[in-house]
This record gives structure tokens, C-alpha cells and sequence, in this order.
């Protein structure tokens, strides 16, 4: 098993090491998905449903939509 690593910058931002990139196939731009169980997390590029499913939610979700909650949680 190889392993690569990535620094967090303070707005927590990674860069996605080179072999990482090249072993699922993404470029600037493209989208990737976070698959989470229990402590675990997996990064993959995401799929066209993985995208469906987001724009399905977006309606559901104004609730945290307000200037104040951009505010709130800007730096996040």
C-alpha cells in the first residue's frame, strides 16, 4: 500500500497529491465525492448521480441560506 499526503491550508483546503490524481482520473475542475463509514473517509471522483443526488437536497437546505449564516460559516 503507498501513501501520499496533502497540508491543510488554514481555510482547510488540500491539494490532491499527483498519484492520487492520476489513479482516479481527475483534472482542474472536476468534482470529487467524500464516501463516509464511521471513522473512515474515501475520496473518488464523483459520478453524474453523485451530482443528481446534490442538486436534489439544494431545495431542502435554505433554511441555512441567510447572510448571517454566510457569515457564520464563511471560513469553514
Amino acid at each position: 500500500m503507498a501513501t501520499s499526503t496533502s497540508k491543510l491550508t488554514t481555510k482547510y483546503q488540500a491539494t490532491i497529491p499527483a498519484p492520487v490524481r492520476k489513479i482516479l482520473h481527475i483534472e482542474a475542475g472536476d468534482a470529487i465525492a467524500f464516501d463516509i463509514q464511521g471513522k473512515e473517509v474515501r475520496v473518488r471522483k464523483a459520478r453524474p448521480l453523485d451530482h443528481e443526488f446534490a442538486r436534489a437536497l439544494e431545495g431542502t437546505l435554505v433554511e441555512w441560506s441567510s447572510a448571517a449564516d454566510e457569515d457564520a460559516y464563511r471560513d469553514l
